[in-house]
């Protein structure tokens, strides 16, 4: 492949890349061997036509269908992708692990859910599956018709805040195959790289903590919200709250928004309902806390387990106080439960 552009991030003393190349995805050399592949594509439509990534796939032995039917991990409901089972490529340009397929018409338009890639990548690096090397298409911008000046911006500010915070995500290498494509991904990527060549983002860094709880939860339950910020206030009066929502904006570094304000609590609360897994804010709220408890020696996240609904594995893990169905002493005990946490 043919190395147009590169940005590098500098992140706890260490270096993250963001490569941008011309090539053939599925004819890359040794040394350009990655973890993953990304491939977008519509929901459910696997089918290798020709002039498309999945059938240059089926030409090298690789049938999405089959993947597809015996998911690793499905996350499309919640974040639009899911992660194919370890595959094993006779052909020699097959030089990635697994495929993660990104079917962004499942929940909204490419743009605004672009990072849903990222959002689904995080609870993944770094646990059970080893995945420190990225490559990817100019995601949508092929049969799926979206312009390449529309897509490189926010697929690139998800990319740079969630390495930049220091996720095991190392290498990414996004790749256009035709030579118009990558003529005009060249220009918007270097117009783009100038705002980012001098971040510095260091999550090891001492901030202070102004706040003891961050709630994150959905409107559509403030009720039951309010009835943990009564509890928690009528047992510690001290406690500073923080509620705050923070808007989505498709394109902007509001990850970086709610990184700040989370890392200025001791603790975050998590509360899940269905409402809460179909929000973007939501789901990147949690992902950003998820991250911050897994790299601390202290124990950051409690979910609250509110209304029943279809959880990802992932967030099985953490061990999350059942309230359900929204039951008023339940909640009133895990005030109690919260307080005893504190104290750690």
């Amino acid at each position: 492949m043919e190395l147009l552009d590169n940005l590098i991030i500098s992140s706890h003393s260490e270096e993250y890349k963001i490569e941008l190349f011309k090539g053939d995805l599925t004819d890359m050399r040794p040394n350009e061997e990655v973890d993953i592949l990304v491939v977008s594509t519509f929901p459910n439509d696997y089918i290798p036509v020709p002039g498309t990534l999945i059938g240059a796939l089926y030409e090298k032995g690789i049938s999405v269908s089959e993947l597809a039917a015996k998911k690793a991990i499905d996350l499309r409901e919640m974040c639009s992708c899911w992660l194919s089972e370890e595959i094993i490529a006779q052909h020699p340009g097959i030089q990635f692990k697994r495929i993660f397929y990104f079917e962004p018409l499942f929940r909204g338009k490419p743009v605004q859910v672009v990072g849903d890639i990222f959002r689904s990548l995080t609870p993944i690096l770094g646990d059970e599956f080893s995945i420190t090397k990225v490559a990817m298409p100019l995601v949508a911008c092929g049969n799926q018709g979206t312009p390449v000046t529309k897509m490189l911006p926010p697929l690139l500010d998800a990319a740079v805040h969630w390495m930049s915070f220091g996720i095991p995500l190392k290498n990414l290498k996004i790749v256009s195959h035709s030579t118009a494509q990558a003529m005009q991904v060249q220009r918007v990527f270097a117009e783009l790289k100038q705002k980012y060549e001098t971040l510095v983002i260091d999550i090891n860094k001492e901030k202070a903590q102004n706040y003891d709880i961050f709630i994150s939860y959905s409107h559509e339950n403030s009720s039951e919200v309010d009835i943990i910020v009564r509890e928690l206030k009528k047992l510690r009066p001290d406690f500073k709250l923080f509620l705050d929502r923070i808007e989505l904006n498709p394109g902007a570094a509001w990850q970086q928004r709610i990184f700040e304000a989370l890392e200025e609590c001791r603790k975050i609360i998590a509360v899940f309902s269905p409402p809460y897994l179909v929000s973007d804010i939501c789901k990147e709220e949690y992902n950003i806390a998820h991250y911050l408890n897994r790299n601390s020696t202290k124990e950051i996240l409690i979910p609250i387990y509110l209304y029943s609904t279809q959880l990802p594995v992932y967030m099985k893990l953490i061990q999350y106080i059942d309230c359900r169905e929204g039951d008023n002493h339940k909640l009133k005990k895990a005030c109690n439960k919260i307080i005893s946490i504190l104290k750690k």
